[in-house]
Order: structure tokens, then sequence, then C-alpha cells
């Protein structure tokens, strides 16, 4: 049911913002960018109970909890990344949209660069 007060709030904000596109542009965008704000609150309340049953899942995985947190970081800065992007996508700056997503995707390939070492080590001591 989240979802449907969700898409319904980003349909409305989206309608509401649009009334201004042609007088006020920049009310437009600031509406767009309090909803987008609002729908990311309602995110970070759904991601405590995703950490919860992480939690619960790397009690099983006995000392692999820290891949768990590479994960997550990557997501983090996935999510934080298209947030910005997009805000200045609507803003109409897609050159600095365009940079933010770069950015976000070398730090993703940079976090997950010890992941890799990791793994390589452990191929050559099984095969070694």
């Amino acid at each position: 049911m989240e979802v449907v007060k969700i898409g319904v709030l980003g349909v409305a904000g989206v309608m509401l913002a649009l009334q201004f596109k042609s007088g006020k542009a920049e009310y437009g965008l600031y509406i767009g960018a309090a909803i987008c704000l609002v729908i990311f609150t309602f995110s970070l309340s759904g991601l405590k109970v995703l950490l919860d049953r992480v939690k619960e899942l790397e009690r099983y995985l006995s000392g692999s909890g820290s891949y768990l947190g590479f994960l997550f970081k990557a997501v983090g800065i996935t999510y934080v990344c298209e947030f910005c992007a997009s805000i200045c996508k609507d803003a109409g700056y897609g050159a600095v949209a365009g940079q933010i997503e770069t950015f976000g995707k070398l730090s993703v390939l940079l976090m997950g660069i010890p992941v890799l070492v990791a793994v390589v080590e452990n191929i050559n001591a099984i095969a070694g």
C-alpha cells in the first residue's frame, strides 16, 4: 500500500510543478525537489527493515559480513548519485547530471576493487 501512496504523491507533485512551468519555472523545480526529498525519507524508513533482515543474514554468513557492507555502500552511492542527477536533469543541467552519474559509477568501481582482490586471492589459495 505504501507504493500506491508514494506513486500518488509523486504524480500529484509533478502535476503541481507543471502548473508553474510556464510562469515561474523555478517554483516547479523547488516543488519537484521537495517531493523527491519526501519520497527519499519514505525510502529511508523502509531501509531500517532491510538492515534488520541483513543483520539476520549476516549471522549465517560468519565472516563475510564485510561484503554486505560493501554492497550497501554501493547501493547508497548509486541511489544518491541517481537522485542528484535526476534533479540536475530536471533543472536542465544534463551535463552536470552526466558527470554525477560518471562519478557514481567510478566510485562503485573503486569501492569494489578490495572485494575483487579478495576473490582473486581466494582463487589463488585454492588453485595454488
